[in-house]
């Protein structure tokens, strides 16, 4: 079953809110085993409604509309699927008892406009609607199921998942849809598809892999589709070790997993240490550190010596190196990384100075220039050089990642 989500607000469109409806909605029925086929946002207007229906029922055999059920006058959803619909409103008494019940746990009397809630089209079977007063609407024309709830997101997802997918189940049997999210760090997506073209090509026609880049990570999505579940999941399992045996290290995890998730988990396990001296990445690397429940047991401190007084008198890094060399050097980050390491007596450190940018570039060391150093319970030392790019946030973010996902080789 192809299945479309048409997303209703004036609000979406101006970028005033995040459609995260649609994202969360789309995820469900994939795992389900429907097929999304498209996601339409538009605004709360006669037009546009009828408009988004009539394309959606040449693409889909089912359509989810969220948005526009509100009880004020600009949300005409309701309204609007009446003409589509070529029916009336009528009197719900069983929605109606929903919204005074719900009105009076929270302590409110129904007023008229919320009564009229409960006025739904003649043609439509009510969908309960357990956290709100407008009721979600379903509707079955030409061989097309048309589906109608709240955009509110707690109303929303209690409707599509106790509502509308136990009832498209029972209209259709979808198949089996498996993913697989496999994680990397390290290279770019041309590159990293280059390296693993002919694994790609090699897969079987049932399988299909898609490439999700975002700054300092490459995620890699593998879905497979068929009948028979033990089959396919052999099957998943078996194109994932194949990946994992040709670019071991590039991935750093699997499905839900982050790099600063793995590093406390791997240092806690190992009983091991860690401190930081950032510059250019202003504290997010303990940040992100620090996110993690646990992080107290492994992770020290840091120093965020952004000026290079800072990094003189707080970490030790020493003056004729700044001078000879810049704060922006494989010597300033190796001092920055050894000296952190000492002060906080750890296993290992990260050290990072960089040109975040939008200024400060030079020919010699244009933006994004950014040196990582790392060390280790044998006092080694790794530094890299690394060219990230013009975009300060996204060169915070790469910085970060990297040098977290140094720190996970080489524990």
């Amino acid at each position: 079953m192809k299945i479309e989500i048409i997303n209703i607000g004036d609000e979406l469109l101006i970028g005033q809110v995040v459609n995260t409806n649609a994202s969360w909605m789309a995820e469900q029925f994939n795992l389900a085993g429907f097929e999304v086929v498209q996601i339409t946002a538009i605004s709360d207007t006669y037009s546009h409604i009828f408009e988004a229906l009539d394309l959606a029922k040449i693409r889909a055999d089912a359509v989810v509309v969220t948005g526009g059920l509100g009880p004020t006058n600009d949300d005409v959803t309701k309204e609007a699927l009446c003409k589509y619909f070529d029916t009336t409103l009528v009197f719900n008494e069983e929605v109606h008892v929903q919204v005074e019940a719900l009105f009076k746990l929270r302590g409110f009397k129904v007023t008229e406009i919320n009564r009229k809630q409960a006025e739904l089209p003649a043609n439509c079977i009510p969908l309960k609607n357990i956290h709100g007063t407008a009721a979600g609407m379903w509707f079955e024309q030409d061989d097309r199921i048309i589906v109608s709830i709240p955009g509110v997101p707690f109303e929303m997802k209690t409707l599509v998942s106790d509502e509308i997918i136990p009832r498209l189940l029972k209209k259709s049997n979808p198949g089996i849809i498996l993913n697989k999210t496999i994680l990397t760090q390290g290279i770019g997506e041309s590159a990293l598809a280059e390296i693993i073209q002919n694994w790609e090509e090699s897969l079987p026609s049932h399988f299909k892999l898609a490439y999700l880049p975002q700054p300092g990570i490459v995620r890699l999505r593998l879905t497979t589709k068929g009948s028979d579940r033990p089959k396919l999941q052999n099957e998943l399992d078996e194109q994932t070790r194949a990946l994992q045996r040709l670019i071991p290290k590039l991935i750093f995890g699997y499905g839900e997993d982050t790099i600063e998730q793995i590093v406390v988990e791997t240092l806690l396990q190992k009983q091991k240490t860690i401190s930081v001296a950032e510059s250019c990445t202003g504290g997010y690397i303990s940040h992100l550190i620090t996110s993690i429940s646990g992080s107290s047991g492994c992770f020290m401190g840091s120093i965020v010596a952004y000026d290079n007084r800072i990094k003189e008198k707080m970490i030790g890094v020493s003056k004729e190196t700044l001078i000879k060399y810049g704060a922006v050097s494989e010597e300033v980050v190796i001092e920055m990384a050894s000296g952190v390491q000492s002060r906080f007596n750890t296993d290992y450190a990260i050290a990072v100075s960089g040109i975040a940018g939008p200024d400060g570039g030079t020919e010699d060391k244009p933006v994004g220039t950014t040196w990582i150093a790392i060390t280790t319970p044998d006092k080694k030392v790794i530094a890299k050089k690394y060219l990230f790019g013009e975009h300060r946030g996204r060169n915070i973010r790469k910085a970060a990642l990297t040098a977290l996902n140094m720190i996970r080789k080489e524990l």
